[in-house]
């Protein structure tokens, strides 16, 4: 039996078998349309019945026996995504300046640099990324352990949302940081949580040590 997050899997729900779910890393939710094609091919080579779109933006396919997964996989050509464990599970990022009218800042850019920076990596507990192209904040930036939203000068960085079964919303810690700063100050905070958690999210972190604290720990 597989366990969750081995073979990048998911266990299912199930009475009569054990069935898994495999998501493939899909970068901000942006997929050409020859992998929308090999998801289509691989659900119909197995009998997928449906593909679940996750809240993370990923296309998750639901139904694979053990022996299916690993040559699933194969046929897909794609990287599994981090759907469980303790690390960065996923980038979530809105349209921004490349399609929406609205957006101040290019969220899509960000976000991937963002992915090719942090995804999959191991922390003291599991981490979502939100970016959003101006304060509408459609990637949901307000419950994400870090976040940032785009402004006419530049980013606005938040801390500790969660939206848990014990939700919390994130604190605000620095506003319109050009592209470079925030980077640069992303790459604080994740270092200052490694350093900081006890195995907890970020924003129960901030809760135990105190937001001003957290803050002046981090902006110096």
């Amino acid at each position: 039996m597989l366990k969750d997050g081995e073979q990048g899997v998911i266990r299912q729900r199930g009475i009569e078998k054990i069935s898994y779910a495999i998501a493939p890393h899909v970068p901000c939710g942006l997929i050409t349309p020859d992998q929308l094609r090999a998801m289509a091919d691989v659900a119909e080579k197995y009998n997928i019945a449906e593909l679940k779109i996750t809240s993370a933006a990923r296309i998750a396919l639901i139904g694979l026996n053990e022996e299916e997964v690993e040559q699933a996989w194969k046929d897909l050509g794609m990287d599994p995504g981090h759907a469980v464990g303790l690390c960065v599970r996923s980038v979530k990022a809105c349209p921004g300046i490349q399609y929406c009218r609205l957006a101040q800042q290019d969220s899509l850019e960000m976000g991937m640099e963002l992915d090719r920076r942090y995804n999959g990596m191991a922390l003291p507990s599991k981490m979502k990324i939100g970016v959003s192209g101006c304060k509408i904040q459609c990637a949901e930036n307000c419950i994400k352990d870090v976040s940032l939203y785009g402004t006419p000068k530049g980013w606005s960085v938040m801390i500790g949302g969660c939206g848990s079964a014990w939700p919390r919303l994130a604190d605000l810690l620095v506003e319109d940081l050009p592209t470079k700063e925030a980077l640069d100050m992303f790459a604080r905070i994740m270092d200052y949580y490694k350093e900081n958690s006890k195995r907890e999210r970020v924003g129960r972190m901030i809760e135990r040590i105190g937001f001003d604290k957290v803050k002046t720990d981090i902006l110096g």
